[in-house]
């Protein structure tokens, strides 16, 4: 009876140490397949907020930045700039910015949470083409005459204003998009986060 006992018991363990290596090696396994799943710190990144420095940028200044692999165009518009705004109320398509392509807290005349400073994706709203900035008036920018200054789409033609406002019987349907955004103080700006109070 010994005998057997001896063998059941040491089959026994040879059992239990088999599965506890077994369950062991699974898991360890099962780990690398899991974290494959989960979101990369480059895509975690590519979505996340981001925070940006302006009290360098000047009026009359654009500087861009990257979120969510776009470019996010930020301006400091001057009081010329600001001025075109009303006067070009009739040639745009949307001058009241009733289409929801901004957060409600811009959705003024100037499209901004301060007037001076506009945050904009610089994207084309036709078919994703990045407009070219063309701030000067009329033909110092190769435009007509009549040319307030703003946004030109060089693939099909469509003209935005400087509160990125499509122009009347462009391809463009709708005005650039402007993306939610907080002032974290005077001169930094987080893109893509707007928590209660923007």
């Amino acid at each position: 009876m010994s005998n057997e006992c001896k063998v059941d018991c040491g089959r026994r363990r040879l059992v239990v140490a088999t599965a506890a290596v077994g369950g062991a090696g699974a898991i360890a396994a099962l780990v690398p397949f899991l974290s494959s799943m989960l979101p990369s710190e480059r895509a975690k990144a590519a979505g996340a907020p981001v925070e940006v420095e302006i009290g360098g940028l000047e009026p009359g200044q654009m500087m861009t930045v990257e979120w969510r692999g776009k470019p996010v165009w930020i301006i400091n518009r001057s009081q010329p700039m600001l001025e075109t705004l009303p006067v070009l109320d009739g040639a745009v398509a949307d001058p009241k910015s009733d289409k929801k392509m901004q957060p409600d807290y811009c959705k003024n005349e100037t499209r901004s949470i301060k007037p001076a400073i506009m945050v904009a994706v610089g994207i084309c709203t036709h078919l994703g083409c990045s407009p070219s900035a063309k701030f000067k008036k009329g033909s110092d920018e190769g435009m007509d005459g009549n040319w307030l200054g703003g946004f030109l789409c060089p693939c099909h033609g469509s003209t935005f204003d400087f509160a990125g406002r499509v122009f009347k019987n462009k391809p463009a349907p709708d005005n650039l998009e402007v993306p939610s955004h907080m002032y974290l103080t005077d001169t930094r700006i987080l893109i893509g986060e707007d928590k209660k109070g923007a």
